[in-house]
């Protein structure tokens, strides 16, 4: 007797273990990526290729890690300065961070306050072309204390003559060079100052779209308090950020010629004292000093397992009491670490 159509496509097909197991590998593989070369050519499977994604739309250019090592760099880079700009000025001068973070080149430009003094400087051993802003005020009343002024704040809203920029220099000459020795552990570096500008519209030192790192300090001189940022290009700064990743890892990664922990024979000699205790119960103080010998106190039937062992007045172990013949003995069923210390 012949099959019906219908019995046979309502048949099921069974597979056997190793069909199974060759889907359950493909279910298991992502999605295969192709990479192609400048020239368009494909990049073979068995090659090995490094891929770094980034997000186009929203680019991360330093990680919240990366972000703090910075921040801490600079920190350090502000308590310095301000100590070298009070001794180059005779006078106490206060820095004090108020941002550090990551914004375009356009909008970074267009922020600035017109009219200002901005400083263009290259590092030599970095590409780009980093700016460094200071307000006129500030300005003005650094180069009154160079000339031997009080370094009382100058209130006049003008440009800054060749001789004020002259002497203004050599301090922003010091800045430089300071923020410079905060990075000699990972690259040696040395900046000069390249021109200078009067307002922001126009500087085209950087692509629009750049990410620029901006350092914005509260710089205060006598009775002056104005606003001292310093912007730096991402691309220019890269090279330095990877050298640091590159050390952090090292720096996390465990070294396989470490010597591994040993025990020391002179410590098998050292006595530690070890005490078993209870928690019971409360009672009164008044009932606690008219205890007599031969009283008699009851105590909860769990509390034998939770005897905890005291080594050198810290409890390091929870065991159970009982009898081992005619000697009282302790079983550890557990460790405490320090998280669990009463």
């Amino acid at each position: 007797m012949s099959e019906r159509p219908e019995d046979q496509q309502e048949r099921v097909e069974l597979l056997d273990q190793s069909e199974i197991d060759r889907l359950m590998n493909e279910s298991q593989k992502g999605p295969e990526v192709s990479v192609y070369r400048h020239d368009g050519s494909r990049f073979e499977s068995s090659e090995s290729v490094f891929v770094d994604i980034f997000d186009f739309r929203n680019p991360v250019f330093l990680t919240e890690i990366e972000l703090r090592q910075v921040r801490i760099r600079h920190e350090k880079f502000i308590h310095y300065l301000a100590a070298r700009l009070s001794m180059f000025l005779r006078m106490d001068f206060g820095l004090k961070m108020s941002k550090l973070y990551t914004t375009p080149y356009r909008k970074f430009t267009e922020n600035i306050p017109s009219p200002t003094y901005i400083s263009l400087f290259r590092i030599e051993q970095l590409s780009g072309v980093g700016i460094l802003d200071i307000n006129p005020r500030l300005a003005m009343t650094m180069v009154d204390r160079m000339l031997g002024g009080p370094g009382h704040s100058v209130r006049d809203e003008r440009y800054l003559t060749e001789i004020e920029i002259a002497l203004l220099e050599e301090a922003i000459l010091t800045m430089l060079e300071e923020w410079c020795r905060q990075w000699e552990d990972i690259q040696e570096m040395h900046a000069a100052i390249t021109g200078r500008e009067n307002s922001g519209r126009f500087l085209q030192t950087s692509p629009h779209d750049a990410i620029v790192l901006v350092l914005t300090m509260e710089a205060t001189l006598g009775d002056c308090s104005e606003p001292l940022q310093i912007g730096i290009p991402y691309y220019t700064i890269e090279p330095v950020i990877k050298h640091m990743q590159e050390n952090a890892r090292k720096h996390n990664e465990p070294n396989p010629n470490a010597e591994k922990p040993r025990w020391r024979n002179p410590f098998d000699n050292i006595n530690v004292p070890i005490y078993a205790v209870w928690d019971a119960f409360d009672i009164p103080m008044r009932d606690l000093v008219s205890l007599r010998a031969g009283d008699v106190l009851e105590l909860p039937q769990d509390v034998i397992g939770e005897t905890r062992l005291l080594l050198e007045n810290t409890p390091r172990f929870i065991g159970e009491a009982g009898l081992d013949g005619t000697h009282v003995a302790i079983k550890v069923t557990q460790s405490l670490d320090d998280d669990n210390l009463n």
